[in-house]
């Protein structure tokens, strides 16, 4: 044996401590006691703006914890914060908790795609702005958002433009019997003053409210009305076509002067898919034929001939327009059906 060369044993052996140390792993979160609320007012490419009012109100720029995984956060979301919300040009903060939501209001993009995209959450009032002409207003689309609203525990208002063109009273009769909320608006020609704005503004005092509707039809100029400095774009109609071109391309939420409550602008919309929502509860959504439901033969379909919403509507009782509510109720059921070709 070399004079240098000795034997090894398992004192020799060095044993390197745990990496990660000995404390056992938990699935436990952080309590966040110290975070502040804040509310959601938008969203841009993963950084949201939010309203802080802890130690006089803010505007503080926050992103999405890791921790909160794929949780959605959007406009309307009461949430929790840590980090830095000072509100200061660099700072930011970190959202950690989203607390339940009150309302959430989805869409999908027609009625057979499965995911499904919330638009705004904890709003009370789902504003459906449509023009009586140019372009034509479609009652169908308006029955679609009608059944978001009432299964996103909405209150719906309907708000007519451009009245100084069109008398309203023929269209309003299609909605009588579901008594919606409704407002007419109109411009001057000559000092485009408008007519209905303030009883408009009044509606929507200490609400969060939801502005839908498609392109052209007036609903960002209502907003740059309610809103001075908006800045909305504002469609136009296509001459050919005879629909409105898209113009605003996100969602934002705008404080209404006095701070007396918040109008939520969407992008304009061409469809409103409703795949979220529970066939049978589109019934519900329809009051004025709901009544009838009850009669119908069990598993009825609400689309065969056994079914006693034909011979309710042929009595009268769902109104005068009970024959194009039942036509707009059947198009949403075929719609929603795999198998339709509608």
């Amino acid at each position: 044996m070399s004079p240098r060369a000795r034997t090894y044993d398992e004192t020799d052996v060095r044993i390197r401590p745990n990496p990660r140390g000995s404390r056992p792993r938990t699935k436990d979160r952080p309590a966040h006691e110290d975070a502040i609320p804040g509310f959601v007012t938008g969203v841009d490419r993963g950084r949201y703006t939010l309203i802080v009012h802890g130690g006089g109100e803010r505007v503080v720029v926050a992103m999405k914890a890791r921790e909160l995984g794929r949780k959605s956060v959007v406009i309307g979301d009461e949430v929790a914060l840590v980090g830095d919300t000072s509100g200061g040009p660099d700072s930011l903060a970190r959202i950690v908790r989203v607390e339940p939501r009150r309302t959430v209001l989805r869409r999908t993009a027609d009625d057979t795609d499965p995911v499904e995209r919330i638009i705004v959450a904890n709003a009370e009032q789902l504003v459906i702005v449509t023009a009586l002409i140019d372009p034509e207003p479609r009652p169908r689309m308006i029955d679609r958002c009608l059944v978001a609203a009432y299964d996103a525990g909405m209150e719906p208002l309907l708000v007519l433009t451009k009245a100084d063109l069109v008398d309203p009273g023929p269209f309003l009769a299609h909605y009588a019997m579901l008594a919606v909320r409704h407002l007419v608006t109109s411009r001057h020609p000559q000092t485009h003053q408008w007519v209905g704005l303030e009883d408009l503004r009044g509606l929507l005092e200490d609400r969060i409210s939801v502005f839908i509707g498609h392109s052209g039809v007036g609903k960002s100029t209502l907003v740059n009305a309610l809103v001075p400095g908006a800045a909305r774009a504002v469609g136009v109609v296509n001459e050919v076509t005879g629909r409105g071109r898209h113009t605003s391309s996100s969602t934002v939420s705008l404080r209404l002067p006095g701070g007396s409550g918040w109008v939520v602008d969407t992008p304009g919309v061409r469809s409103f898919g409703l795949a979220h929502v529970d066939l049978r509860r589109i019934i519900g959504h329809f009051p004025d034929l709901a009544p009838a439901a009850e009669q119908c033969p069990r598993g009825c379909t609400h689309d065969e001939d056994e079914c006693a919403l034909d011979d309710w509507v042929a009595s009268g009782r769902a109104g005068a327009a009970g024959a194009s509510r039942l036509d707009s109720l059947r198009r949403l059921l075929r719609a929603r059906s795999p198998a339709s070709d509608d």
